[in-house]
């Protein structure tokens, strides 16, 4: 007699070959509506499965762990970030979490590089304005923005994605500073050609543009801070491609109604999906809806490696991708 598959929920759609595979090796229940599971169906999932599959748009807090049955043994994320995880709470039920790190790093950068490309020249306000049919004719002074070679990039955040932008950004003919909880390994340092600032402080004040590309922690909730915020010169740029969060949403859109800081681009937002109107009527800010791992292959990869912390889970081991309240 074949052993009884493991009970395996997904939260959200997945991209099909992801699903299908999901559906060959375990017994796994589908959201195919693809509506966000309310707090009751999430109760009633964490009761029923040995593992569950959830996203960035659950929030698996300490009670609903709580309200887990005994057989949930892993919830095996779908994304990298695990912000919207109790993990320790999960580790205190004997509750293997997992995430998804890595695959998304390529793109996500790319986002980012994007971000401060359409920030600094104004690609979404001169796309606006010649869909408006409002365009007359080239103008010596109209619609100028800022170059970004030999202007100073500020990363926040120099794990993989922090990198990955500034192996971009250098290319592009930025000069690469970043901040983080240590210096990166100095053969990295030497590739990036990259300054370290062990004062966030002082790196905000002397940066052209900012790129936030850590996780979010309770350490690095409002990590841009108002006062933090004041900080930028005038003509710097704010990007955000990690969670919405860590910057002070209400602070930034203020300072850039004032103009006190140039612009921002934003992927993330801190109350997602909601966002503050004031960012919404700023012509300097760049606002998408959260497409940093949105590609075609990241999500399929992303996919992959789920299944594959399902499967080593399944078959009695350590899963490759765990996460445990000590890394955060």
């Amino acid at each position: 007699m074949a052993a009884r598959k493991p009970k395996v929920i997904v939260t959200r759609r997945l991209p099909d070959p992801v699903e299908t595979r999901m559906r060959e090796l375990f017994d796994t229940e589908l959201n195919l509506d693809d509506v966000p599971l309310d707090r009751e169906a999430l109760i009633k999932a964490v009761q029923r499965a040995d593992a569950i599959v959830p996203t960035i748009t659950d929030h698996i807090d300490a009670d609903l762990i709580a309200a887990a049955g005994d057989k949930l043994k892993l919830i095996a994320n779908f994304g990298a970030g695990v912000d919207h995880i109790d993990v320790a709470a999960a580790n205190e039920r004997g509750i293997a979490v997992t995430n998804t790190p890595g695959v998304l790093t390529e793109d996500t950068a790319d986002l980012t590089m994007a971000l401060i490309m359409a920030v600094s020249r104004r690609i979404v306000e001169g796309a606006n304005v010649v869909q408006a049919g409002e365009f007359t004719g080239w103008t010596p002074t109209w619609m100028m923005g800022r170059r970004v070679n030999g202007k100073r990039l500020g990363i926040i955040g120099m794990g993989r994605i922090g990198q990955a932008v500034a192996r971009r950004a250098k290319a592009f003919g930025m000069q690469i500073h970043y901040h983080n909880r240590k210096p990166v390994s100095h053969v990295i340092a030497e590739e990036l050609e990259a300054t370290y600032w062990e004062s966030l402080d002082q790196m905000l004040a002397r940066m052209d543009i900012i790129s936030v590309n850590c996780p979010h922690t309770p350490a690095t909730y409002h990590l841009l801070s108002a006062r933090r915020l004041k900080l930028l010169q005038p003509h710097a740029v704010v990007v955000n491609t990690a969670r919405g969060g860590i910057i002070d949403e209400g602070a930034l859109a203020d300072l850039l109604a004032a103009g006190a800081v140039a612009g921002a681009g934003l992927d993330v937002f801190e109350f997602e999906p909601a966002i503050n109107p004031k960012l919404l009527t700023q012509p300097n800010a760049v606002l998408l809806p959260h497409l940093g791992s949105a590609t075609v292959e990241a999500r399929i990869d992303m996919g992959e490696k789920v299944i594959i912390n399902l499967k080593t889970w399944m078959d009695g081991h350590r899963p490759p991708d765990r996460v445990i309240p000590s890394m955060l």
